[in-house]
C-alpha cells in the first residue's frame, strides 16, 4: 500500500498505476498506524492530478542516524572535523521542519552559504515498543519513505567542535519527506534498494541500501530504548556524494535548483530550492555571525 496525505490533511491510499487516490476515514496518516492499520474508505475516487500531495506523515518522534553508510563516513574524512562522523551519532530531528513533495526548501541566506543535500530513507514504526532486540525489530517496521536531510555545512563544522550537530539539519523546511509511504509488505528486501539523488537532472549521489554499515532491523532495535510510538520515523543515514565532502563548492545548492531524491520502489521526492525573499516575501534578515 502507498499511503499519502493530500490537500488540507486528508489521508488516502494511492493506486499509482491508475493514478487514483482512494480517500480513507482517518484524521492523519499517523492514526493509520496507531489504529493498527484499520482504514475504512470514504467511497470516493479522486484523480491524482486533482490533489496536492503533502508530507505523508508528521511523526511524534524522528530519530536521526548519521554515518551509517561506510562510504559516506569515509568521504567525511576529507573535511577537517574536530570529531569523526560515525554510525554511533544519533539525535532527534525537528518534525516542524518537515515539508512535502514539491514544497520548497527556503534558503536561509543570512545563516548559511553551504546548503547541501543528503538522500536517506525514513523507516516508519508501526507499533509502540521499547527495549527489544533485532529479531523483534521487523515486527515494528511498517513502511518506508524517501527523506532528504538538508544540511548547512558551514554551521555543521562549527557545531562539530562540540562533537554533535543538530541545528544545521533542523532549520525550517530542511526536512523534505515523501512522496508517499510504502508499507513494508510491498518491500521484500529493504537492504537491496537502489538510491539516487539528482540536482537539475545531474546525478550527485548513487548507491544501494546493501552498503549500510548497520542494517535497518539493527537500527530499529538500537533506537528502541528511547521508546517508540506508532508512526515514529528513523532515518538511515545518507550515501556518498554530498557536496560538502566533494571539494567542489560549486556543488552546493542554490535558489533555482531542483532536487530529485529517488529510492527504488519508494518513488521520487522532488524539492525546489528558493531564495528567502521568494519563500517568505520579505528581504533577507541581517546575517547571523555564528
Amino acid at each position: 500500500m502507498k499511503l499519502i496525505t493530500f490537500d488540507d490533511g486528508r489521508v488516502g491510499r494511492l493506486e499509482l498505476e491508475e493514478r487514483i487516490v482512494i480517500p480513507l476515514r482517518l484524521p492523519s496518516t499517523r492514526a493509520y498506524f496507531e489504529s493498527g492499520g484499520h482504514a475504512p474508505e470514504t467511497g470516493e475516487r479522486l484523480r491524482l492530478d486533482d490533489v496536492r500531495l503533502r508530507a505523508p506523515i508528521v511523526p511524534k518522534k524522528f530519530f536521526h542516524t548519521s554515518g551509517n553508510f561506510r562510504e559516506h563516513e569515509d568521504e567525511s574524512k576529507s573535511v577537517d572535523w574536530s570529531h569523526p562522523i560515525h554510525k554511533g551519532i544519533v539525535f532527534f530531528q525537528n518534525v516542524d521542519a518537515i515539508v512535502g513533495p514539491d514544497e520548497p526548501v527556503i534558503y536561509p541566506e543570512h545563516l548559511t552559504s553551504e546548503l547541501d543535500y543528503e538522500l536517506e530513507i525514513a523507516v516508519v514504526i508501526g507499533k509502540p515498543g521499547k527495549f527489544f532486540g533485532v529479531d523483534d525489530a521487523p515486527g515494528h517496521i511498517a513502511g518506508y519513505v524517501v527523506y532528504n536531510d538538508i544540511t548547512a555545512r558551514d554551521i555543521q563544522r562549527r557545531e562539530m567542535a562540540s562533537g554533535v550537530f543538530s541545528f544545521c539539519k533542523a532549520i525550517d523546511t530542511f526536512n523534505p519527506l515523501g512522496p508517499y509511504i510504502v508499507t513494508a509488505d510491498e518491500i521484500p528486501d529493504a537492504q537491496n534498494l537502489d538510491m539516487e539523488l539528482r540536482v537539475n537532472g545531474r546525478v550527485r549521489q548513487k548507491s544501494n541500501t546493501s552498503r549500510m554499515s548497520v542494517s535497518i532491523p539493527h537500527l530499529v532495535a538500537y533506537h528502541s530504548p528511547q521508546g517508540y510510538s506508532a508512526g515514529d520515523l528513523i532515518s538511515t543515514g545518507t550515501i556518498q556524494g554530498v557536496a560538502g565532502f566533494s571539494g567542489d563548492p560549486s556543488l552546493y545548492l542554490k535558489p533555482g535548483d531542483v532536487i530529485e531524491a529517488e529510492v527504488e520502489r519508494l518513488g521520487v521526492l522532488r524539492t525546489p530550492v528558493v531564495s528567502w525573499e521568494q519563500g517568505h516575501g520579505t528581504p533577507v534578515p541581517e546575517k547571523v555571525d555564528w
